[in-house]
């Protein structure tokens, strides 16, 4: 199947889009702090807040992208359901639109057919590009994807399930511990805003800032101030030029949680098959970069 061109409804204005992120945003960057000024943090308000924010922004991390977008490593259904489950509480599409586009970015990385292309500035690639009209998909770029069980299900569920793990669930919660106020404020406005943020920054800030020791010819960025914000994402350069690589900090300092979270479930045996690039072919891709600058500046 030919992959069709994004088409990002230019002139359009997607109120919807708009609506939610500024509503999450208000409540969870004004509301939720007047709201502890007044009645302080309970245990409950902030074991959901940690609960759901790790786990949401995790399932888009390790999950909707390194396992689903690139197939960096195979996991244990156990996994798979932690990951659509919260992933689809993130209220950042299904599993299967979500890794198609980013398929999609990367193959056509800063051109017209990016889905969230740089070159058209820093906040259309934030965000502007939800709120500007929902891209067209055409998931014959993910035929592996459709032939998943629960992807799929997940897929066509996903408004049922965003609804029930992301608000119904940890509303409950709150209600049943007598704080249903501060769980809408922190558990879901605050956490929401604070998730998407931070999983925009991959699109934003990691193509904007950095250094580019691996492929100079792409406006992804390394950048550890980037991977502190996105759970290792911010490795962003070596990650375009290795795609399929579990990690994107390949250092063992460098900042990449959920790098150490698919390690991890690894040695439990939940994940396997971790896609490594081998050391020589880093190295080779790195002196690539540095004789290119070398030819550049004496050319210069």
């Amino acid at each position: 199947m030919v992959l069709e061109t994004v088409k990002p409804a230019q002139g359009k204005i997607r109120w919807t889009g708009v609506l939610f992120l500024l509503v999450t945003a208000v409540a969870g960057f004004v509301g939720a702090p007047v709201y502890l000024w007044h009645h302080g943090l309970s245990a409950v308000e902030a074991g959901l807040f940690l609960l759901y924010a790790t786990a949401t922004m995790m399932a888009i991390t390790a999950g909707y992208h390194r396992l689903y977008a690139h197939a960096a490593f195979k996991a244990h259904p156990v996994v798979e359901g932690f990951v659509l489950f919260f992933g689809a509480a993130a209220f950042e599409q299904s599993a299967l639109r979500w890794a198609s586009l980013h398929r999609t970015h990367h193959r056509y990385v800063d051109t017209d057919r990016d889905p969230y292309n740089i070159r058209r500035g820093f906040i259309y690639a934030h965000m502007g590009w939800i709120m500007s009209g929902k891209p067209s998909v055409d998931y014959g770029n993910a035929a592996d994807l459709q032939r998943n069980k629960l992807v799929m299900f997940q897929h066509r569920h996903y408004r049922l399930l965003a609804v029930g793990a992301g608000l119904v669930l940890p509303l409950a919660v709150g209600a049943a511990t007598g704080h249903f106020v501060g769980t809408l404020l922190l558990g879901i406005a605050a956490r929401l805003a604070l998730v998407h943020h931070c999983t925009f920054f991959i699109n934003s800030f990691a193509h904007s800032f950095g250094t580019a020791q691996y492929d100079p010819s792409s406006s992804a960025k390394d950048n550890w101030v980037g991977a502190f914000l996105t759970n290792g994402e911010g490795y962003h350069n070596y990650h375009h030029r290795f795609p399929s690589d579990y990690r994107n900090g390949i250092r063992w300092y460098h900042w990449d949680p959920t790098k150490w979270l698919i390690w991890s479930l690894a040695q439990i045996r939940l994940v396997r098959d971790l896609n490594r690039t081998p050391l020589e072919k880093i190295t080779e891709a790195r002196t690539q970069t540095q004789a290119s600058r070398a030819a550049g500046k004496r050319a210069a």
